[in-house]
Order: C-alpha cells, then sequence, then structure tokens
C-alpha cells in the first residue's frame, strides 16, 4: 500500500468541509470532515484518491497539498464557497 498525505494550510482558523474517498485493491473508503480548521493533515493508505474540499469562511485562503511518493498535487481557493476537487492515482 501507498501512503497518501494531505496538508490543508492557508489562512490559520480558516475552516473547510472536506469528503476523502481512498480506493485499494477495489475498496472504497470515505472519510468525511464536516468542519475541520487549518492548519490539519490527513494521511491515508491506498492506491488512489478522490477528494472535495469547500471553504467555509469568508475572506480566507485555503490550500491544499497532496504527496502519493513522488507525486505532488497543490490547488488553492479564496472566499466562502470555494471548492477544490481533487484526485491522485
Amino acid at each position: 500500500m501507498t501512503q497518501i498525505h494531505i496538508t490543508m494550510s492557508g489562512s490559520p482558523g480558516a475552516e473547510f468541509s472536506a469528503e476523502w474517498r481512498i480506493t485499494h485493491e477495489g475498496e472504497t473508503t470515505e472519510h468525511i470532515e464536516k468542519q475541520g480548521t487549518v492548519p490539519a493533515e490527513y494521511t491515508f493508505e491506498g492506491t488512489t484518491l478522490e477528494g472535495t474540499v469547500k471553504l467555509l469562511t469568508d475572506d480566507e485562503r485555503l490550500d491544499v497539498d497532496i504527496v502519493k511518493g513522488t507525486n505532488r498535487s497543490r490547488s488553492s481557493t479564496q472566499g466562502k464557497g470555494g471548492t477544490l476537487t481533487v484526485m491522485v492515482r
């Protein structure tokens, strides 16, 4: 199995919701964070990660950094309602 590490940064105290779907050997599990706060970190084991992250607070910035092996994905959004959809294979 491969480790997938997610770092949520940006404006300290910014609130977000996140839904992560982690797949390994055909089985998918979900991790739902209804109201997370920056900074936050998550580590999952799996081969594929799909996620949707939504910023819940005004005038804040949210950066999402995902690392799997030597692959890295970086995304950011700003302002309430900003939504990111990410996938790492």
